[in-house]
């Protein structure tokens, strides 16, 4: 296989976790899990359910992820037979194993009953097999562009001030994700009611629910400020270096859409079928933005040598 044949199959894979991600949000949200009985891989008793709502979206979310661990397979087994790259080599490895990772949680979340704090992992798994199927499109896109194996020497580096701001922003991302996953699998999603006060106030009685997801909302606007900091940085910083500038730019604005669309969520909780849309596209926003933050913690270490 040459470059563009590996090019396609890494957005071939990337297309597929994305509706693995996607299905995993709607079965979340539609309360779905169960749609197929605590069973697997069968789905209540039969390998084709009844048409029900609950047992079709359950059923077509494990074929979505069978499918997307079948592509992972495929990625792997191409990248180490035709690529040398060892940093898209482990981009695939990454993408096979926290698929595999993602999909026994999904498979023990339907057998036996799980605690929110577990359900929040497995949607942090299923977030970094997404973060890593985005980063090996966007690792064999940028080399497919170059026509040849990329290099770094006509390149500026990155400071390390800024290498490191964008590895701590990153790692608080997936801190900020885990509790956001936290309060939608758990009794704190209600909350607090009102954006951006919580309850009418600025600062709540912070106990149980209320205090969980106003923690959510302080960590979600933390997350921002260092987000349009690193941004700033990273743009002024590389000006000579366009992909990293379209990075920053990515980042500061898939946080702020994502913040937005927090605010949608609060604004439709009265509302099912709004409230479904704007969960959706929170989860997949974060998703994006963490993928691309990852990315981005790779060029500048790589820039940074």
């Amino acid at each position: 296989m040459n470059t563009k044949q590996l090019k396609w199959l890494s957005y071939l894979t990337f297309f597929v976790m994305f509706f693995a991600t996607f299905g995993g949000t709607v079965v979340s949200k539609t309360d779905s899990g169960l749609g197929c009985g605590q069973e697997f891989p069968l789905c209540n008793g039969k390998f084709i359910p009844a048409h029900t709502v609950e047992s079709l979206i359950e059923y077509s979310h494990r074929l979505v992820s069978g499918l997307a661990g079948l592509l992972a397979l495929a990625v792997v087994i191409a990248f180490w037979m035709y690529s040398k790259r060892r940093d898209l080599r482990t981009y695939a490895a990454m993408t096979l194993v926290f698929v595999l990772v993602q999909a026994v949680m999904g498979a023990l979340a339907v057998i036996y009953d799980q605690s929110s704090y577990v359900r929040a992992l497995h949607f942090g798994f299923s977030l970094i097999a997404f973060a890593s199927a985005l980063m090996l499109s966007l690792g064999i896109r940028r080399i497919d562009k170059a026509k040849s194996d990329f290099t770094l020497g006509n390149l500026p580096r990155v400071s390390r001030s800024v290498r490191n701001l964008t590895w701590i922003t990153t790692i608080y991302c997936y801190v900020v994700v885990y509790i956001g996953a936290y309060v939608s699998h758990s009794d704190s999603a209600g909350g607090c009611s009102g954006w951006p006060l919580c309850n009418g106030e600025w600062i709540p009685e912070l106990s149980g629910g209320v205090g969980i997801a106003f923690m959510h909302r302080v960590a979600a606007f933390l997350l921002f400020i260092m987000i349009a900091t690193l941004a700033h940085f990273a743009y002024r910083g590389n000006r000579g270096n366009r992909e990293m500038q379209m990075l920053a730019i990515a980042a500061v604005t898939l946080c702020l859409m994502q913040v937005l669309s927090g605010a949608a969520l609060i604004a439709t909780l009265g509302n099912p079928e709004l409230y479904i849309f704007a969960a959706l596209l929170h989860n997949l926003l974060v998703s994006s933005l963490f993928g691309v933050l990852c990315y981005l913690s790779v060029r500048v270490w790589q820039l940074n040598k």
